[in-house]
């Protein structure tokens, strides 16, 4: 069985007790990952949505600062892109163009100009309860 390091994830949340699953939570600082497995990477979203201007304009305060996540996006694709696997952002990520990361632009799986992989799924086919479109970029 192969093992995958789930970076950014809740340590008692579905990864938890998984076998082949390494859990990386916030208590043990994904950033700090380094290797040797491929990974699943969910770094933090809500500072890279649509919204976080408005939230930042309206709440203030540098910890609120549109993209400003403490560079967990960067260290989760920097693992991707080291180790593997896979990456996922809410759909219309400010992240991925702000760091080089081609938004999908049709149905399936499309190649980056650099050899990784981008698409768009929405959650709900896989049984979450909310229709929720998610970005996902693949190494």
């Amino acid at each position: 069985m192969i093992t995958v390091a789930a970076l950014y994830v809740d340590q008692h949340g579905c990864y938890e007790n998984q076998q082949g699953v390494e859990v990386w939570s916030e208590q043990k600082d994904a950033r700090k990952y380094a290797g040797p497995h491929p990974v699943i990477a969910h770094p933090p979203c809500q500072l890279w949505g649509k919204l976080a201007f408005v939230n930042y304009k309206r709440w203030g305060g540098v910890h609120n600062r549109p993209g400003n996540d403490g560079g967990c996006f960067a260290a989760a694709l920097e693992a991707v892109n080291k180790y593997g696997g896979v990456l996922e952002h809410p759909a219309q990520t400010k992240a991925f163009p702000e760091h080089g990361i081609p938004s999908p632009k049709i149905m399936g799986w499309q190649k980056t100009i650099d050899g990784a992989w981008v698409c768009e799924v929405w959650q709900s086919a896989y049984g979450h309860k909310a229709n929720k479109a998610t970005w996902l970029y693949y190494v």
